[in-house]
């Protein structure tokens, strides 16, 4: 049996997106430096996509690595048959360390802490592994301070069971063009790396920029870039784009239920939507528990029969309902949330325009799908 409300991936949407941005990268010119590798982020289960079916697509469409948050993550991506390289970004200190050399991943070091944990490992098994190193250059969670490397680091250098393969950074306001901590975080990191350089007699591979790092600044494009909300076809608000990206993922449910409201009748929990007039609602089961904002009411929409129709009153555990009076509408018509009915620009919802509605971010939009609803893969 499957629910009415559906999230479908489309995978060939994910590939060209992958395509799009390789040729990106390839025709924008920096003097003459190599065209940057893809670290393609499918954390958080491919942000909501579904990161077995999506890393597996992502991989064959011609991504030089993948990225997610924990070994855990990674260790379901190479049990899916991902061969890539897989970098772990998050910390170490309790995790499972052994899925790092069962699985053949690669390592975020971020502390020294991490460092001797992961020396210690390698070191039982007599094997050296290589590892990326985070500098922290201003977003104060993860990484080694950029100013005290020269203390820091040579500990870890010197461990003959690590090697250093690359080093990065986290921009913290890459999507706000009027903060000048970007700028300064790229100042920092361009001088760690000058240390590290000191520290090591060469320079490493080097990668920053996130999705809209990518967008705004080819010069923290370094040796690869670590895109992760593009891949889905969504571009980080405020910025803009001019590559081909397509939305991959539509969420639809089908109408269960039409219902007419007197004047002064409520629905819902709180009575928060009350008909001054005569009204017509319908039902579509679909709410908080499979992910959506219980924020949509009064200021969501949702598409019915390519039309427009307001989220009214509460968004409940499984259920919203919309306004559509005036309009012909039946039990199993189709319902659009997330996606396009119809070839007219007003009648496409994306993750954008929710997380403006409610006031937050398409990336919380997309990754707080739940996991009862199905996704389809075509």
């Amino acid at each position: 049996m499957i629910r009415s409300t559906v999230a479908r991936v489309d995978l060939g949407a994910v590939a060209a997106n992958v395509r799009a941005l390789r040729d990106y990268l390839a025709r924008e010119p920096r003097n003459g430096a190599p065209v940057p590798s893809l670290i393609a982020v499918v954390k958080a289960n491919a942000y909501g996509h579904g990161a077995e079916r999506v890393a597996l697509a992502i991989e064959a469409a011609g991504a030089d690595t993948l990225a997610c948050a924990d070994i855990e993550e990674a260790v379901a991506l190479r049990r899916a048959g991902v061969r890539a390289p897989i970098l772990v970004f998050g910390a170490l200190s309790i995790s499972d360390l052994d899925g790092i050399f069962e699985y053949g991943l690669t390592p975020t070091i971020t502390t020294p802490w991490a460092a001797r944990a992961v020396q210690e490992a390698a070191a039982r098994r007599g094997v050296v592994i290589e590892y990326h190193l985070k500098i922290d250059t201003g977003m104060h969670r993860l990484g080694f301070r950029d100013e005290n490397l020269r203390w820091t680091l040579p500990p870890v250098l010197a461990s003959s069971h690590l090697r250093l393969q690359a080093i990065y950074t986290h921009f913290a306001s890459a999507d706000d063009a009027e903060n000048p901590l970007f700028a300064e975080q790229r100042e920092r990191f361009d001088a760690a790396s000058e240390v590290v350089r000191e520290l090591t007699g060469l320079m490493p591979m080097r990668h920053a920029a996130n999705s809209a790092a990518t967008l705004r600044d080819s010069r923290v494009w370094y040796d690869a870039v670590r895109p992760g909300l593009l891949l889905y076809g969504i571009v980080p608000p405020p910025l803009a784009s001019t590559i081909p990206l397509q939305p991959a993922m539509s969420l639809t449910s089908r109408v269960v239920a039409v219902k007419g409201l007197r004047p002064g009748e409520a629905v819902g929990y709180g009575c928060r939507f009350v008909a001054q007039e005569p009204a017509t609602v319908a039902v579509v089961p679909a709410g908080y528990a499979d992910g959506l904002d219980t924020r949509l009411s009064g200021r969501g929409h949702v598409l019915i029969r390519g039309r427009r129709a307001p989220i009214v009153g509460a968004v409940s555990m499984d259920m919203l309902t919309v306004d559509v009076t005036g309009m012909e509408v039946s039990p199993g018509d189709d319902v659009v949330i997330i996606g396009r009915q119809g070839d007219e620009s007003w009648q496409q919802l994306d993750a954008r325009e929710m997380a403006a509605a409610i006031g937050t971010i398409p990336w919380e939009i997309v990754c707080r799908l739940g996991s009862r609803i199905e996704r389809q893969y075509s």
